[in-house]
């Protein structure tokens, strides 16, 4: 009975948490900004809420089951490693949702480490400020790619439908997080980074500076930047003055407008 309610209401969940983080997030940063943006909000919000939009239309067209479906088609089939033995909810819910962040976290040193894969993924970096829709900023192709490579998991590991669709409003609500142009107390941004990617943390992924860059791929978890070698405690430069994005291009028209965005991936820079 709740498989199939998650599977209807799948959508408006998901769309429901997203509008209300976002407001939150957004009062957050008007209220405790890190940095001053370079660009208007207006420009770089637009564009970058229309390239959620197109991207919403192409996962809905080519991808409708997304991924909770996809691990419903899994359990019937029984299909992966959560369908292969009993586990309780309580211990099966946990443990899917962090297996699942794993698959994201070597996901992302994925697109770091493979050319083609990085063309794509620069558009994402490409941005000239930091703030929660950053999160929100990445190429179709690369959204239409990253779906394929979560149907795969999800197969893989068979997970329950409600650790899937816990983990998408899970890694949604922490991208825009710790994406956001907001500053925490020390004692406290040091004491969640223990556990969670803070905007500290992730700000530094971010940065210009080719080694920083390639640094810190975690969304949720902190740990697993820790244990494979991927972590940067601090920026070279101050947060608060770093440059952010990639060393070239920074003209807004090939960095923050729709048209630019969408061409990044093929231009040579």
């Amino acid at each position: 009975m709740l498989e199939h309610w998650l599977l209807a209401h799948e959508p408006q969940i998901r769309l429901g948490a997203f509008a209300l983080l976002f407001v939150l997030i957004a009062a957050w940063e008007w209220w405790l900004p890190c940095r001053r943006l370079a660009l208007s909000r207006l420009l770089r919000w637009g564009n970058h809420l229309a390239l959620v939009v197109l991207n919403s239309l192409l996962l809905r067209l080519l991808f409708p089951a997304a991924a909770v479906g996809m691990a419903s088609w899994a359990q019937q089939q029984q299909l992966g490693l959560f369908n292969q033995f009993e586990m309780p909810l309580w211990l099966g819910l946990p443990v899917a949702v962090v297996l699942l962040d794993l698959a994201i976290y070597w996901q992302h040193r994925l697109f770091h480490r493979i050319p083609l894969f990085w063309r794509l993924h620069r558009v994402h970096h490409a941005d000239p400020d930091f703030d929660l829709t950053t999160a929100l900023r990445f190429h179709p192709l690369e959204i239409l790619l990253s779906m394929t490579i979560k149907w795969l998991v999800v197969v893989a590991l068979g997970p329950p439908l409600l650790a899937v669709l816990l983990f998408e409003v899970i890694l949604n609500g922490m991208a825009m997080f710790n994406h956001a142009n907001a500053a925490l107390p020390g004692r406290l941004e040091r004491r969640l980074r223990a556990l969670l990617v803070t905007p500290d943390m992730h700000r530094i992924h971010h940065s210009s500076a080719n080694a920083e860059m390639h640094s810190n791929f975690g969304f949720n978890l902190s740990v697993w930047d820790r244990w494979f070698g991927s972590y940067v405690a601090q920026p070279q430069q101050p947060q608060h003055s770093m440059q952010i994005g990639l060393p070239a291009p920074r003209a807004p028209r090939q960095t923050s407008w729709l048209s630019g965005i969408l061409r990044l991936p093929f231009q040579r820079f």
